[in-house]
């Protein structure tokens, strides 16, 4: 990742997005640390060792349905039933016989000598006989799970890089890891800069708003299971800036709010400047979000990433989703990033885009077993958060379109979320 210190360079937003990925690379190969927890409090962390199947899942032939273990050689019957199984128990007598069957539950081990399960819905009773109900027909192997078949002992349950979800949680259970090793939780530094912000407990003045950048970045941050680390307001000074970009790039990863974009008092960009700090792009043909800034700045003997986010506050979610989080996956450790998050709908109205700009357009994303319904809402601007706070995604209208009509399909971004 090379760069001519913060010389001006504006990316269409599919290479913006191409930087960022190059970038990952980068990030994914840093080293990290590692430290061993509790399954218990695992969810949401990237895994750091390989976790494996301590014995053949499952460790038996286990039956999928509550019925009757069979010989389907057997079948229509009449069958005796020499017996009962409960999941957790083995059926140590003798192997099936030859006329027999056994009552067996869900879960439960199939007994030695039966080749499929009927299911108790699917036969007659007559004393202590049971017979296939007429018309019904059953195969060898049917409402059978062989052992083995769901992994062997040894198998790769869930590789290295992977974000433990309940599923990924469930397998290490099963395979008995109580601990896990994972990587240490990214630390993602938020530096929000103006001199209209005050903090959300304070009264504003009339010129004056409350910071929701920082809390709509730490969510976002959380969200992803990294340390969200919020840091002080700057006031639009020179100095001040420098210090507190310094100070944070202490961090993994640096998000700075407002002052990138060309006003009088926007020094985000002198200040990285006089730090030396290198960019990879200083803005991205998109809206809203264009003055974003990516790139690298000195710390001590390593260098670190750094990416100035537009100040008004759906430009910040929307550039946070789409630059900073596949960033903050790569150095948490994530191989396979599923950030940024899509969807793909049918648009329920109009959505109109706006010439040499690929535009995000807030939608309320409405999803069925028919599919997914996007549709685009009235907003004023990248400042509206009441908006954005009543969306659930973006839609997109690319590059060179001026609108998409209604009942098109279209990309859809999705901000937050686990």
């Amino acid at each position: 990742m090379q760069g001519d210190g913060l010389k001006e360079r504006v990316l269409r937003y599919w290479d913006a997005e191409a930087a960022i990925r190059a970038a990952t690379d980068e990030a994914l190969a840093a080293p990290k640390l590692v430290s061993r927890i509790s399954l218990t409090t695992a969810l949401g962390r990237v895994l750091a060792e390989p976790l494996r199947a301590d014995r053949d899942q499952p460790p038996f032939a286990r039956s999928t349905r509550d019925g009757f273990a069979v010989r389907v050689e057997d079948l229509p019957g009449p069958l005796r039933v020499a017996g009962q199984l409960r999941a957790g128990e083995m059926w140590r007598d003798r192997m099936l016989r030859g006329g027999e069957a056994v009552e067996i539950m869900t879960g439960a081990p199939v007994p030695e000598g039966a080749n499929a399960v009927v299911m108790v819905e699917h036969v007659e009773h007559s004393g202590d006989t049971v017979r296939l109900m007429t018309g019904r027909r059953i195969q060898a192997g049917e409402n059978v799970v062989p052992a083995g078949a769901e992994a062997r002992v040894g198998d790769l349950l869930v590789d290295v890089g992977t974000r433990l979800g309940p599923a990924q949680v469930a397998a290490a259970a099963l395979a008995g890891y109580s601990e896990v090793e994972v990587y240490a939780r990214t630390r993602v530094a938020i530096l929000a800069t103006g001199d209209e912000l005050v903090e959300v407990e304070e009264q504003p003045k009339l010129a004056e708003i409350r910071n929701s950048n920082s809390y709509s970045l730490a969510a976002q941050v959380t969200a992803m299971g990294a340390e969200a680390v919020r840091l002080p307001l700057v006031k639009d000074e020179l100095e001040a800036t420098e210090q507190a970009i310094r100070a944070a790039l202490a961090c993994d990863l640096v998000l700075i709010t407002g002052g990138v974009s060309m006003g009088k008092f926007d020094f985000v960009e002198q200040a990285l400047e006089r730090i030396g700090a290198e960019a990879v792009f200083t803005g991205a043909r998109i809206q809203p979000g264009k003055p974003v800034v990516f790139g690298r700045a000195p710390h001590g003997t390593e260098k670190r990433f750094f990416l100035g986010l537009p100040g008004n506050p759906v430009s910040t979610m929307v550039t946070f989703a789409l630059f900073a989080s596949p960033l903050v996956a790569a150095l948490s450790g994530e191989t396979d990033s599923r950030w940024p998050r899509w969807t793909w709908g049918r648009l329920t109205a109009e959505a109109r885009g706006k010439e040499g700009l690929t535009r995000f357009v807030p939608a309320m994303v409405k999803s069925s077993m028919e599919g997914v319904k996007v549709t685009p809402r009235a907003w004023q601007g990248s400042g509206d958060v009441a908006c954005a706070a009543l969306a659930d995604g973006y839609a997109v209208v690319p590059d060179g379109m001026d609108r998409m009509p209604a009942d098109a399909f279209v990309s859809v971004l999705l901000i937050g979320g686990a």
